[in-house]
């Protein structure tokens, strides 16, 4: 079947070209004013914080030189020449990366724990009244705004040295950052099952019960396996103010110049890292359904 195709008189032609070149040359302006306005802000914010690409390239030779350290032995050998003695320390440091590893798996528990009860008081189309969304929103603002290290050092100065200080800390900051999450999640919910539940005469907490959480638990469970993730690495870095696990040998390690020691420190944490990522990452992929990776 043959088709017509109809031809635009040249005049007319010609001012759809000149209105497409345009409205081209307008884009491209104002993409090339964006470019340069961030160009120009990020060049503001060095100069503010003070960076000196003079000094990067003057000392970039001593990060070299110490990952040049960390690799050596004290006999002067390279450190997989002889892994029993770079790895000296193992099942102490086995022992403690266990610890980091409870310490985030608890944290993290009890902070979704948390978050699971205060993001339906939190969200917009589930709060029960405005006042106590608002309450809740500014304690979930609290939790993660102020940085999880920073409510260590309190800890550790409010209950002393060990785990506890850490779990505490975690748990808080993981409260406010899933709290923040799950909200978002629920807000996103079809609320026809809420208003079909509400119907029948069920409560507030029922509603959430039968009609919301069937319909986010599974993005729950997803943001909770990577909040484990996360805290893993922060529970590693809590040690440094003496909140327990493997941080604390570390941060001894860094400062009494043990060098060989803290390349076998990294390597495990890196590795414990990378099999907890592998791991939540197969679990978040059957939660929603995807290829397991």
């Amino acid at each position: 079947m043959a088709v017509a195709i109809s031809v635009l008189p040249e005049q007319q032609l010609a001012a759809l070209n000149d209105g497409y070149r345009r409205a081209v040359a307008r884009k491209r302006l104002r993409f090339a004013l964006s470019a340069a306005i961030a160009v120009a802000a990020l060049l503001a914010a060095a100069v503010g914080a003070e960076v000196d690409p003079a000094t990067f390239v003057a000392k970039i030779g001593n990060f070299v030189s110490y990952f040049d350290r960390i690799f050596t032995l004290e006999s002067g050998a390279r450190v997989w020449s002889d892994p029993g003695e770079w790895f000296w320390g193992f099942h102490k440091w086995l022992a403690l990366l266990g610890e980091t590893v409870l310490i985030s798996y608890v944290g993290t528990l009890s902070g979704a724990v948390l978050a699971l009860v205060l993001n339906f008081v939190a969200a917009k189309n589930t709060a029960p009244q405005p006042w106590l969304r608002i309450v809740a929103m500014r304690y979930l603002e609290f939790c993660r705004t102020v940085p999880d290290i920073v409510f260590a050092l309190i800890f550790v100065i409010a209950f002393g040295l060990g785990p506890m200080a850490g779990v505490l800390a975690i748990a808080i900051h993981s409260t406010g950052a899933l709290g923040k999450q799950f909200s978002e999640i629920v807000e996103n919910v079809d609320m026809k099952p809420v208003e079909g539940v509400r119907a029948t005469g069920a409560g507030w907490i029922s509603c959430m019960r039968f009609a919301v959480l069937p319909q986010v638990a599974a993005g729950f469970a997803g943001y909770a396996l990577l909040r484990f993730e996360i805290n893993v690495r922060g529970a590693s870095v809590m040690g440094f103010v003496g909140a327990g696990g493997i941080g604390q040998e570390l941060v001894v390690a860094i400062r009494k110049f043990y060098y060989s020691d803290v390349s076998a420190i990294l390597l495990l944490i890196i590795a414990t890292v990378f099999v907890i990522d592998i791991g939540t990452g197969w679990v978040r992929g059957r939660l929603f359904g995807g290829e397991r990776t």
